[in-house]
């Protein structure tokens, strides 16, 4: 069936404009911008793969961008795909967000997107992301972004090798309170680091379920598509709960408890304390079932240690982090009004210090936006993919210490565990062909 395309993209629109030239026409005040308006060069298409409601999220988020024109979504599952069209008719007024099911044939076919919103579940994150940079797309991948070390690693080859702009949805990282905290810890306010705590979730265990669910009858494929919304995971009966978000704490859909908030704190705290470009080197097993406790060591001698903070003795709220140093502490959440300090002082700073790394950095306090402009100036993002790929090594590892049940040492530059084959043949999973990397 053929889709209907909504708008013109940047690449399209020097073409279309040349073809025109000669031809009399009554343009629009809007293809040069006035009145306010973007003109169509200057508009980035953007298609959506997989968008649920964290994705709805991130969606509305972006549709008041000005420069931003969302076209057409990719979803195995009809009602989620008719939901999205949605959202998206209703705020532009119109009925031309196309829909897909099928995402070969999507990238295949819109080759005037310039952008792809990814927010699938986790099993799907990295291979969606890479088959959108193959296709020439720039990236918003919703986290945990990675399910191995060996995806993180073709995230960042991808990247790389097609040129793509790239962002992981670690929105911590261009918020102010948790970019006051990195500030403090960057600029010396806190004395020497010794260590760094993160929020793991305070639900489900490190150790996941392997068995399926009983088998239900299968819906037809054109309300879902059961393969495609299995991916590169092994094929199992179908059952209604996966799709419903029952897929959590399996191992073959997720991350653990480790990797759901890890995902955010462990980037939150290797880029405060300079380590965004490696991993943890040794991680200490804790008895327990969730990685509670765990210390983990960077090269750099600082610790970073797993908390699930139950009472809320480190931090209220959820995905905090902590860093404590010779000279006093700092402990942001989710909620937060402000960061709490050991020196109350150090608040007068906090509108000074964020706007000094606003301008140093030239990112704005919009994880969304950063993208954005990124994709228009070709600069990295906050939350590049060789980020997402070292904190998420970092997730990979702490989890497989936790399956082993003892200590590991991990080497950051070989990206291999130390004398250990038993851990290292986790490094990777079987895909499930065609859904391969």
């Amino acid at each position: 069936m053929s889709q209907k395309k909504s708008s013109l993209s940047r690449r399209a629109f020097l073409r279309r404009t040349a073809t025109l030239a000669a031809v009399p026409y009554i343009v629009p005040a809007s293809v040069f911008g006035r009145n306010g308006a973007v003109p169509p060069s200057e508009r980035i298409l953007v298609g959506g793969i997989g968008i649920r409601s964290r994705g709805q999220h991130d969606l509305r988020w972006m549709l008041p961008e000005p420069d931003v024109q969302f076209v057409a979504i990719c979803d195995a599952q009809k009602a989620s795909r008719e939901a999205v069209k949605k959202i998206v008719d209703d705020r532009y007024g119109n009925s031309d967000c196309a829909m897909y099911p099928e995402i070969r044939e999507f990238l295949a076919t819109r080759t005037d997107i310039d952008a792809m919103l990814v927010t699938t579940g986790d099993r799907w994150h990295a291979l969606a992301s890479i088959y959108a940079m193959r296709a020439g797309k720039d990236v918003y991948s919703e986290k945990p972004s990675a399910m191995t070390i060996a995806e993180g690693q073709g995230v960042v080859e991808t990247a790389r090798r097609y040129g793509r702009i790239y962002q992981t949805g670690t929105q911590r990282l261009s918020e102010g309170n948790f970019t006051f905290a990195n500030e403090l810890l960057r600029l010396g306010y806190l004395g020497k680091v010794h260590t760094v705590r993160a929020h793991i979730a305070p639900w489900d265990a490190a150790e996941m379920k392997h068995e399926w669910l009983p088998a239900e009858p299968l819906p037809p494929k054109d309300e879902l598509d059961w393969d495609a919304w299995l991916g590169p995971c092994p094929w199992r009966p179908y059952n209604s709960s996966y799709v419903r978000g029952g897929w959590r704490n399996h191992y073959d859909f997720h991350t653990s408890c480790i990797g759901e908030w890890g995902a955010h704190t462990f980037a939150q705290c290797q880029v405060a304390i300079g380590a965004a470009d490696t991993s943890a080197i040794e991680y200490k097993y804790v008895a327990n079932d969730s990685g509670d406790g765990m210390v983990t060591r960077f090269a750099n001698g600082i610790k970073m240690v797993l908390e699930r903070d139950m009472e809320g003795k480190i931090w209220h709220g959820s995905c905090g982090v902590r860093y404590e140093g010779t000279e006093g502490w700092v402990s942001t959440a989710d909620g937060y009004a402000e960061p709490e300090v050991s020196n109350p002082a150090w608040m007068q700073d906090f509108k000074k210090l964020v706007g000094d790394y606003m301008a140093r950095t030239q990112r704005p306090m919009s994880h969304m936006r950063n993208w954005l402009d990124c994709i228009k100036s070709r600069r990295q993002t906050v939350s590049g993919p060789v980020m997402m790929h070292r904190s998420m090594s970092t997730v990979h590892a702490a989890n497989v210490s936790m399956w082993l049940k003892r200590d590991l040492r991990f080497d950051p530059v070989k990206e291999e565990f130390v004398n250990d084959e038993e851990a290292n043949r986790f490094r990777s999973r079987a895909m499930r062909e065609p859904w391969t990397i």
